[in-house]
């Protein structure tokens, strides 16, 4: 049928398995491997949230225009990783497939979220103290210093059930994207296949740990001694209250609601 229509596309079912096989490679990486790529998938996120925080600073921009055009900016964040290669936690959530395809180990699962995470946070933050050193911030007459510190005030703001479904609805998206990339064959396939879903869950204002991860640092670091008006202090009692229903969130929105799904659909075995 694919042949018929001019598609080479995986099939689902093929998809699932691939996610499956790259599951278990992804949970053996060497240590220093697993952390490196995962500090340069937390840059690339940051460095697709500064682009989508340059767009909403543009005052004489539409709600709606900001939004959108903002997602497809951001959408430059999971290009990176898929692409240029990088291990990130949202997307790793993906790896619930072959766990329960007892292919790795409950400890093996854990080891990969624990280190990616991390890594994934060294990088963003690392990302943001160099956008910080470099004065990034103060184009636009500040204007875009004052959109990081909105972004930021919102979050550590968010009520803990607000965030936790935020992060499930955003991970949904996200591990849907990074699925879809499977289904492709060359590069302009992957990347077509990202900025749809990406752009939407960025629209939408969901929640993504590890974006989240760059933009509360480095508001943190933009902050005056005193908060602006409108806006909270931003302190790392914020930052936390914020990760933690956000990271549940993600972890059952592209563990559950979309590994172990496609895993009853294609992979589970039926009794004999």
């Amino acid at each position: 049928m694919s042949e018929l229509f001019g598609s080479d596309a995986f099939a689902p079912k093929e998809i699932a398995a691939r996610v499956e096989s790259i599951g278990v490679a992804k949970a053996r990486l060497p240590l220093l491997t697993m952390l490196m790529l995962s500090v340069l998938a937390g840059a690339f996120i940051g460095l697709g949230a500064l682009y989508f925080t340059l767009v909403r600073s543009d005052a004489s921009l539409g709600f709606a225009v900001k939004q959108v055009l903002g997602g497809v900016c951001f959408s430059l964040g999971l290009i990176l990783v898929v692409i240029a290669g990088a291990e990130l936690f949202t997307g790793n959530n993906l790896l619930a497939m072959a766990w329960a395809a007892r292919k790795i180990s409950t400890l093996a699962l854990l080891r990969n979220w624990t280190i990616v995470c991390l890594g994934n946070w060294i990088g963003a933050m690392g990302l943001a103290l160099l956008v910080f050193w470099s004065h990034h911030a103060d184009m636009n007459n500040g204007a875009i210093a004052h959109e990081y510190l909105k972004i930021a005030t919102a979050k550590v703001s968010m009520p803990f059930w607000t965030a936790f479904f935020k992060g499930v609805m955003c991970n949904v998206l996200v591990c849907m994207a990074v699925w879809m990339t499977l289904a492709g064959r060359s590069v302009v396939d992957k990347v077509l296949v990202i900025i749809f879903p990406i752009s939407a869950f960025v629209a939408a204002g969901f929640e993504h740990s590890v974006a989240n991860m760059y933009f509360i640092p480095l508001a943190m670091l933009l902050q005056g001694p005193e908060p602006a008006s409108g806006m909270v202090l931003i302190t790392w009692g914020g930052f936390f209250s914020n990760m933690l229903p956000v990271i549940l969130g993600n972890i059952l929105g592209g563990s559950v609601l979309v590994g172990l799904v496609y895993y009853v659909i294609y992979l589970r075995q039926e009794p004999v």
